[in-house]
Formats: C-alpha cells, sequence, structure tokens
C-alpha cells in the first residue's frame, strides 16, 4: 500500500489534501484539511473534487480553513500591493544621492538608496 492517501472519489487517482465528513443530524457535509489517519467514515478527496465539492439539497457544505496552508490573497491584499507598486514607481524628488547620515538617527552609519546600515546598541 501506498504511503500517499488517494482521492476516494472512483478512478481519481490523485493525492488527497482535504477529509469529508457528513454530519447527518444537522444535514451538514464538513471538508476540512487532511484527517492525520484514514477514517472508515470519512472520505480523502482531491483538490479537484475538494473545490466542486456539492451538497444534496437542503444540506449545508462547512468548509474549514487550512492552517498550514497559507492564505490566498484577498481583494485588498491585491489593491495594497497594486497602490504600493504604484507608490514605488511615482517620481519623488531626492536630495543629492551622496548625503551624509542624519545627525537625528545615532544608530544609521551609512545609507544606500532605501537600506540604512545600522550601528549595534551596544557600540
Amino acid at each position: 500500500m501506498s504511503p500517499v492517501r488517494r482521492c476516494s472519489r472512483t478512478a481519481c487517482g490523485s493525492p488527497a489534501v482535504a477529509t469529508l465528513t457528513y454530519v447527518y443530524a444537522d444535514s451538514t457535509a464538513v471538508l476540512g484539511p487532511l484527517a492525520t489517519y484514514a477514517e472508515p467514515h470519512c472520505y480523502d478527496l482531491c483538490a479537484e473534487h475538494s473545490e466542486r465539492l456539492t451538497a444534496p439539497r437542503g444540506w449545508e457544505v462547512v468548509r474549514l480553513a487550512d492552517a498550514s496552508a497559507p492564505p490566498r490573497p484577498s481583494g485588498d491584499d491585491l489593491e495594497a500591493l497594486a497602490n504600493a507598486v504604484r507608490e514605488a514607481a511615482r517620481p519623488q524628488d531626492r536630495p543629492a544621492a551622496r548625503e551624509a547620515p542624519r545627525a537625528a538617527d545615532p544608530m544609521e552609519v551609512a545609507r544606500r538608496g532605501h537600506l540604512r546600515i545600522l550601528r549595534s546598541p551596544e557600540n
């Protein structure tokens, strides 16, 4: 037997990424991260089948977030990224490129573009 668990759907040999459990008393299908071990009353599903999962009429599908998977970017994340790119591309009035370190910040030793070299607080 292969150590990789496979999708429970007939004729699908893809690796499982999620576990489906039915709660008959609540008419609910719960789809969550892949269970640590295979249980007889649960179904392991691949990514494609877990995304396309639908429940019977009158049932609710509860999709639990996978904490180990990186979160997908939301519309706000993409908009913030686009705004940051626009801001960085905007021409700025800059003083001379070889400016001495600011006297107000005793920790700053040198500056090159947007990078700063800082002195250790112990020194």
